[in-house]
């Protein structure tokens, strides 16, 4: 079901030394499907609604007569809600709230000299946009992820929206429309796919344009917050799903397994990947992925993620070759699962969220953890964080100088405005000094 890829006497093989070149991954081309979303985003920018309910009935097989989800519909989505997924909502609303919190970066102000202040102001968003998919699946926890930074962040207005659905009278999921409620977002619209980026970006009808749009999607959501990104800001390209488990002989076979498995059921694309230096347990993980996934419910698509080319076992001589791999994979997600795991995690460098030991599973980290699970895929945890606090903000400086502060340090800026050819600019300092 799943392939292998032997990593072992690397060197003498003449395997790169660059393992991105040789670990499992899936084939994205948002380039590609930028000509497919550049006329779409183009009609909701002309268009506005009009083109929004041409697309909804397209795509999403709905007939609209408004994009806004009336508050009724959200108060009685909240009231019909599951006691019990209500509780999990809450649960996990109190604890991202902690850590959202914990994030909150204070302004501050440097004295540079003696009447010469530079303070780091810290700026909520005016207005955001978010998005939810609803496709696959109703990725009602991605309503906390997404809202929950945002209002501690202090955003003052928040939007949401998420795919009509034809079996819910053309509204977004009702578990996503309760989660919108208990959150008390209150502008939620019935918009999917590219379209919602572009209405978030353009604006369109009631829907003002927005700051920055955040939250995952489909191939084609995230074509849309590629081309739009000059227009809007963007937390992410986040693709399909992906695990990585670094795992050595102590790891409990069931457990890697049922880890792999829980991320191939997102979607066909999405990437399982274990890195281990122990081919039994190698052997171990793939009896118990033969036994597992033959009893679950989305028998086909965990099958088909699972033998694709982005999903694979690693062979690796030792842990330190591991780490190495796992490093350039620089994975969504990371599972370390061995023998003073706590030490291995903090050797990490390129990873979304590490997962340390055989207690803390990427699913706790769906929903329960406390930490965001919209995070960043495709290798770009090496240069790029998750969601949080932090990206609902923007640092600006205030400068303050005396006088006397700038009459100290007036020669220094006037040379080196010289030496860039810039006269205008040593000017600009002189004239405050120059006698009539």
């Amino acid at each position: 079901m799943i392939r292998r890829i032997d990593l072992r006497a690397a060197s003498v093989a003449g395997v790169p030394s660059d393992y991105r070149s040789v670990v499992p991954r899936a084939e994205l081309d948002v380039e590609a499907t930028l000509d497919v979303v550049r006329p779409i985003c183009e009609a909701v920018r002309h268009r506005g609604v009009e083109a929004i309910h041409e697309y909804s009935l397209a795509f999403d097989g709905v007939t609209q007569d408004d994009i806004v989800v009336p508050s009724s519909a959200l108060s009685a989505a909240l009231d019909e809600l599951d006691p019990a997924v209500r509780a999990g909502l809450e649960e996990s609303i109190e604890r991202l709230r902690r850590t959202s919190e914990a994030e909150l970066e204070p302004d501050m102000a440097t004295s540079v000299v003696p009447g010469g202040t530079v303070t780091r102001r810290m700026i909520p968003m005016e207005r955001v946009g978010l998005y939810v998919p609803g496709g696959i699946g109703p990725l009602i926890s991605s309503v906390v992820m997404n809202v929950v930074p945002a209002q501690v962040a202090g955003v003052a207005s928040i939007a949401l929206s998420s795919s009509p659905q034809v079996n819910n009278g053309g509204l977004p999921h009702p578990n996503i429309l309760a989660a919108c409620a208990l959150l008390g977002v209150e502008e939620v619209y019935a918009v999917g796919g590219a379209q919602a980026i572009a209405m978030f970006a353009y604006g369109a009808g009631p829907c003002r344009r927005v700051d920055l749009v955040t939250g995952p999607g489909s191939i084609h959501t995230v074509s849309a917050k590629r081309l739009l990104k000059g227009v809007v800001g963007i937390d992410s390209e986040a693709g399909p799903t992906e695990i990585a488990i670094l795992a050595d002989d102590t790891a409990d076979a069931g457990f890697v397994a049922a880890d792999l498995l829980s991320q191939a059921e997102h979607d066909v694309l999405a990437a399982s990947v274990l890195v281990t230096p122990s081919e039994q347990l190698a052997d171990d993980v793939e009896a118990e992925l033969d036994k597992q996934v033959s009893v679950t419910r989305h028998v086909d698509r965990i099958r088909t993620a699972l033998s694709g080319k982005q999903s694979g076992i690693v062979l690796v001589d030792d842990l330190e070759q591991g780490l190495e791999v796992v490093n350039a994979y620089a994975a969504e997600h990371l599972e370390i699962q061995t023998l003073d795991a706590g030490l291995w995690a903090s050797r990490v460098r390129n990873a979304g969220a590490v997962f340390v030991g055989p207690f803390a599973p990427v699913s706790l980290g769906d929903y329960c953890a406390g930490s965001n699970h919209v995070l960043p895929t495709g290798g770009c945890a090496c240069h790029s964080s998750g969601l949080s606090v932090r990206a609902f903000r923007k640092a600006v400086h205030i400068v303050d100088y005396t006088e006397a502060a700038l009459r100290e340090v007036a020669t220094h800026v006037t040379t080196l405005a010289d030496a860039e050819d810039l006269p205008g600019h040593g000017a600009a300092v002189r004239v405050r000094f120059d006698n009539p």
